[in-house]
């Protein structure tokens, strides 16, 4: 592409004569335009743009000094070459600290012309050739599914791509100078991190890998690994000014190595759990038999001061009973399920199903009930398992709700997918156990076991759907669980055949 030059001169001869110098030289493949005055050249540079402009300092209507800023506002790319036969140093130090490419004194020969010109294209082709390499790499940095980070030497961030923005919920420009590790890295690992990060800046290693929990956008923390290598300045042997960090997220990677070794766990468990089972259930039932006769007779006796004491006493001893044997109900399901059956399930009529079994818990914790239960929301699954995932979120949504609040019962759907949800106003989960509440035997409440919601989604994974959690201090949790749609197939419509149709000509 030929470069564009423009010539504001007032004296018509001498720009006709740099014209003809510039457009007949072998070094140039250019065109010229010239214009006489500040104004047209201005218009024109509007107009057209320009490579490089040739400019007087002494035009009629103004100085080449004055026009220097809006033609670089014209023409930004452009390079501008000022021409006087009366300049001082302080001129040409004024010129250069506006911008101009270089100052040229009268009369000069045609070949520094030539030159000064070929410099300035040569400078204008080599910035846009920068320009385009960093729009490159700014595009495959903004479009890399992976997490990049750039440190200086002090820790500050200097680069945060917008995977990293996503995931931490912090801006890129907000990024830039904030100290990382202390910032987003999880408070118990920043040291880890730092030891990498120096043994790249001083050089004690040429590349370094450390995995670090990292704080995402709500605050659970993201378990991410990181591979930091420093760039020197002045090539090998100088100073570290800068490490990149390519990170990715192996949260989920983490939590299905952590969900498979459960599994495992558990699988082993399972002979010893069913052997339990069955030497734990049969005292049970013996005490529980023992307690109902105890029950009756001391209904019999006449003293209230002696019978009250000893029915609560015995009532105590009932419910704990029960609770061990939803212990043990429990642990089996998890420890062996059984296989789902199949058949179209109702969401909306599970999770109404379960409200109304649980209606006097729900009254009794002063709880009030929001219903959004979508019609045709149908999945293909076991109702009797779901029923209880509906009742275990359910149950946990009560108990984070002890002096009351509201809990929220959703199912819908979309073309693919259907789901129900379960929302409570309670204190919301710790951001930093998000990764863990699924796990067997984690809880956090004094007496709770820890298998509610490892129920949950091991029900949910028979069902080959998944579970979501969205949760915020002082606000409440929400957990979701989606499930395919199910779609009946189209019941085929039977055609009359040839034999059943009347002869020809019958009466109908």
């Amino acid at each position: 592409m030929r470069a564009r030059i423009l010539i504001v001169d007032d004296n018509t001869s001498l720009a006709g004569n740099l014209r003809d110098v510039l457009e007949g030289a072998r070094e140039l493949d250019v065109e010229v335009a010239l214009a006489p005055n500040g104004k047209q050249g201005l218009a024109a540079a509007r107009r057209d743009g320009f490579d490089v402009a040739v400019v007087d300092v002494k035009l009629p209507d103004a100085s080449g000094l004055e026009l220097i800023a809006p033609l670089r506002a014209a023409a930004p790319h452009g390079e501008i070459v000022l021409v006087t036969g009366f300049a001082t140093v302080d001129t040409a130090m004024a010129a250069l600290r506006a911008g101009a490419f270089a100052f040229v004194l009268k009369s000069f020969r045609p070949e520094e012309l030539i030159s000064t010109v070929a410099q300035a294209i040569e400078k204008i082709s080599l910035k846009r050739e920068r320009e385009e390499l960093e729009r490159r790499y700014r595009a495959i940095v903004d479009a890399a599914d992976v997490l990049i980070l750039g440190l200086n030497a002090d820790g500050s961030v200097a680069l945060f791509n917008p995977r990293l923005s996503a995931l931490t919920g912090v801006a890129g420009d907000a990024a830039l100078g904030m100290p990382f590790c202390e910032t987003l890295v999880d408070e118990s690992e920043q040291r880890r991190f730092n030891q990498s990060f120096q043994s790249v800046v001083e050089g004690d290693a040429a590349a370094a890998e450390v995995e670090v929990g990292v704080r995402d956008a709500v605050g659970a923390i993201r378990r991410v690994r990181w591979h930091l290598s420093g760039v020197r300045s002045g090539g090998r042997g100088g100073r570290t000014d800068l490490v990149y960090g390519i990170g990715i997220d192996v949260t989920e990677r983490r939590a299905l190595e952590r969900r498979a070794a459960d599994a495992e766990a558990l699988n082993a468990m399972a002979p010893l759990a069913l052997g339990l089972a069955h030497e734990i259930r049969n005292p049970l039932n013996a005490a529980v038999l023992e307690l109902h006769l105890l029950s009756r007779g001391i209904d019999r006796l006449s003293d209230e001061a002696i019978r009250e004491p000893m029915k609560r006493r015995v009532g105590i001893v009932e419910a704990e009973i029960g609770r061990l044997g939803r212990l043990l109900g429990e642990f089996l399901e998890l420890a062996r399920p059984r296989a789902p059956h199949r058949e179209p399930v109702d969401l909306a009529r599970v999770v109404r199903d379960v409200l109304d079994l649980e209606e006097e818990a729900l009254a009794s914790h002063r709880v009030e009930v929001v219903r959004d239960l979508a019609d045709d929301c149908f999945a293909l699954g076991d109702v009797e398992k779901l029923k209880q995932v509906v009742l275990n979120l359910v149950v946990n949504a009560l108990d984070v709700m002890p002096d009351g609040g509201v809990l929220r019962a959703c199912a819908s759907g979309d073309a693919h997918e259907v789901w129900l949800s379960i929302g409570d106003t309670g204190p919301g989960i710790d951001p930093t156990i998000l990764a863990e509440i699924f796990d067997p035997f984690f809880t956090t409440k004094a007496a709770g076991t820890g298998l509610g919601l490892a129920i949950v989604r091991k029900i949910v994974d028979q069902h080959a759907g998944r579970v979501e959690v969205s949760t915020h201090a002082a606000e409440g949790t929400t957990v979701r669980v989606r499930l395919p749609r199910f779609i009946p197939e189209p019941v085929p419509v039977s055609r009359p055949t040839t034999s059943s149709l009347p002869p020809r000509g019958a009466g109908i």
